[in-house]
């Protein structure tokens, strides 16, 4: 039989034995083996460490982002593929596309926050701090990428999107990954990380694929490297308490499966669109991937006196799920990844009874299309019914993961808080509702509890990603038995594999240390204006003093009739009593323009393509008529910009530091400009 194999230390490499067998979910037939056995763990760390994290480090956010962008769109070129083996997990095409397509989202989602980023190795993080009375002393915080690796132990349930999601990141950050996904769909993996590293896009030991056992790899973990984890809480907690783990302090990200709910609004009743987005809501999450989601619906609540409408309403909704092959355009649910796991989800089923009812579905029969549902792990979706929730712990601690759900009354908007509560703690939660005030009410009740919670209704019911869709730019996570981890969330997930330094000295020295111009550095000065300098020629710091210009009452009158800002404070001398002001004074935006003219070179055409806009502008002191102003202008950033086809001129954003004086040489206006700058052709 085809052993599966192991992408490490720059080759592929096959474990000892027969190693663990893998089966087809719906025929049931044996189409792999996986195996480590007799690998070295510690030298596939050690080679991420030595090989992959030096390539990465020197890398650039916005390279690394490039590399993310590339590397998506060549495995685009390859869909029909993965789709091929994605079917025998047992996924429908909708599954898939949710796996595959998903996944590679996610990489094209994080190629384009390098725009968020310098285009440095590292970052600055928050404000800078100054600490001293006379300006020559302060702190920032940088972040660099940790010198480790990411070591990424995943799920059965998403072998594509669950291992780029995290990869994604951790690659955008400057740290290598090793991805360990769960033995039982790994061939799935394993055939995209083998597209990855024939792309030659990745730089060497960026990463590693294990298939199979983990063995001791994290016995050799260190202090630079991050664990990441998603499946069972009882799993989870082990692999945390390791003994390096916890001795080397390294940081440990845990997803575990919850029991997340819904919430049907005591608003909502039969005929509304609300009611059929409902239904239709938890129909999906309990059959879309079997119900195999870490974030799928198990707990759902309905006001008490809806409980029957919302019974037969979910009855006859499941009961148009058509169950079977996948690879059959009728099917809508396929089978569970294999038959251990339809076991398990039975086991935890009768768990449950013991408590609940089931009132849709059967444990020991389903029909299905196109299969044999003897050989395949096929289940029926299974409803249970508890109608004390209150007082029955069983369906707020037992997780069948697989197309089960409960269905619970409440009797009040508290009592459903309490209840989504009772989970102690959840990825996800939504509450279907027409009520905003019923929406804010649920939402800051039970925010401690969950990760992420989604408002359904008819004006955004269309759009919306759905209950269990995690998104690249929103953290994924949640606290108490999900994991109290938090994963992705746009740059906010980058940040987990970097590390914050706090550093202090003179604005100088920090400006050179950053690349970022800071309030009170040495400027330096040139002849040539910098706005006849292409964007590489400007330097960080290069600064101009402008001339002076004196701001007169004519000015204001002519700005107020100019900009129709007739604002009394600009034109009416009688009404100033009890106001911050003494006189008629100049409108801001005035003062702003009368320093680009004094900072705008006006002689010759150059290099700024164009104004690109204006950040943080602050107006710290009035102008009164008479008021003579002059500017220190200052190079503060630079950020390069990725041609947009070949036509598109080369050119980067400049960010300039604008500070308005006046003749006593007090601030009366901080502001950051932004001009698009020509590059040399």
């Amino acid at each position: 039989m085809e052993k599966l194999g192991n992408y490490i230390n720059g080759s592929w490499v096959t474990g000892d034995g027969e190693g663990q067998q893998l089966h087809h979910a719906v025929t049931g037939e044996a189409i792999a083996a996986a195996s480590t056995k007799g690998l070295d763990f510690k030298s596939v760390l050690d080679y991420g460490r030595t090989v992959g994290s030096p390539a990465l480090r020197k890398l650039t956010f916005h390279e690394r982002g490039a590399m993310l962008k590339a590397l998506a769109l060549h495995l685009r070129q390859h869909l029909e593929k993965f789709y091929a083996i994605s079917y025998k997990t047992g996924a429908t095409k909708a599954d898939s596309w949710v796996d595959i397509e998903g996944g590679i989202g996610n990489l094209f989602a994080n190629a384009s926050l390098r725009r968020k980023f310098p285009d440095e190795s590292f970052c600055l993080d928050g404000e800078a701090h100054n600490l001293s009375k006379h300006n020559t002393f302060m702190g920032h915080h940088i972040l660099v990428p940790k010198e480790g690796v990411a070591i990424h132990i995943n799920a059965f349930n998403f072998p594509v999107w669950g291992m780029l999601e995290k990869i994604a990141v951790n690659l955008l950050a400057g740290m290598p990954a090793v991805v360990k996904p769960a033995t039982i769909t790994s061939f799935l993996t394993e055939a995209v990380v083998r597209e990855i590293i024939a792309s030659g896009i990745l730089p060497e030991g960026a990463l590693q694929l294990l298939c199979g056992s983990a063995g001791d790899l994290l016995d050799h973990v260190t202090s630079q490297d991050v664990v990441t984890f998603t499946g069972s809480a009882t799993t989870g907690l082990m692999l945390k308490s390791n003994a390096a783990i916890m001795r080397e302090n390294v940081p440990f990200t845990m997803e575990a499966d919850s029991l997340n709910c819904i919430v049907l609004g005591d608003d909502v009743v039969p005929g509304m669109p609300e009611w059929e987005i409902f239904i239709k809501e938890v129909r999906k999450e309990m059959t879309t991937k079997a119900g195999q989601k870490c974030t799928a619906i198990r707990r759902i609540f309905v006001p008490a006196n809806k409980l029957e409408d919302v019974h037969i309403a979910l009855g006859n909704a499941l009961s148009q799920t058509t169950i079977g092959n996948p690879l059959n355009e009728k099917v809508r649910m396929g089978a569970l990844a294999g038959q251990s796991q339809r076991d398990e989800v039975k086991t935890q089923v009768q768990k449950l009874l013991a408590s609940s009812q089931l009132i849709y579905g059967s444990l020991d029969s389903v029909t299905v299309v196109d299969a044999d549902a003897g050989k395949g792990a096929f289940l029926s979706p299974l409803l249970l019914l508890n109608e004390n929730p209150l007082y029955t712990p069983g369906p707020h601690e037992i997780e069948a993961f697989g197309p089960v759900s409960t269905l619970m009354p409440y009797n009040s908007m508290d009592e459903a808080i309490h209840l989504a509560k009772m989970g102690k703690g959840s990825l996800c939660s939504s509450i279907v509702t027409a009520n905003d005030a019923i929406a804010k009410r649920y939402v800051l009740g039970a925010a401690t509890h969950h990760g992420r919670i989604l408002v359904l209704n008819n004006d955004c019911a269309k759009e919306s990603t759905g209950h269990g869709s995690p998104l690249p730019l929103l953290v994924h996570g949640g606290p108490g038995r999900a994991g109290g981890g938090e994963e992705m969330g746009g740059v906010r997930g980058v940040k987990h594999y970097m590390q914050r330094v706090a550093i202090q000295g003179s604005p100088t020295t920090i400006t050179a240390i950053t690349n970022v111009y800071q309030p009170h550095a040495k400027g330096i000065i040139d002849n040539v204006h910098p706005f006849r300098k292409h964007f590489e020629e400007i330097k960080i710091g290069e600064q101009i003093i402008t001339g002076k210009r004196t701001i007169t009452d004519a000015d204001i009158k002519a700005f107020a009739n100019l900009s129709w800002d007739h604002f009394y404070a600009h034109t009416d001398h009688t009404s100033l009593a009890g106001t911050l002001f003494e006189k008629p004074v100049a409108h801001g935006y005035l003062i702003m323009s009368a320093a680009a003219g004094l900072f705008v070179e006006n002689s010759m055409k150059c290099p700024v393509l164009l104004n690109y806009g204006l950040d943080e502008l602050r107006f710290t002191k009035p102008v009164y008529a008479d008021t003579t102003i002059y500017v220190r202008f200052t190079c503060k950033e630079k950020i390069p910009q990725d041609l947009k086809d070949e036509n598109d001129i080369p050119k980067g954003i400049v960010k300039w530091y604008v500070e308005m004086f006046d003749s006593n040489d007090e601030h009366i206006g901080i502001a950051t400009i932004l001009t698009m700058v020509k590059q040399k052709e």
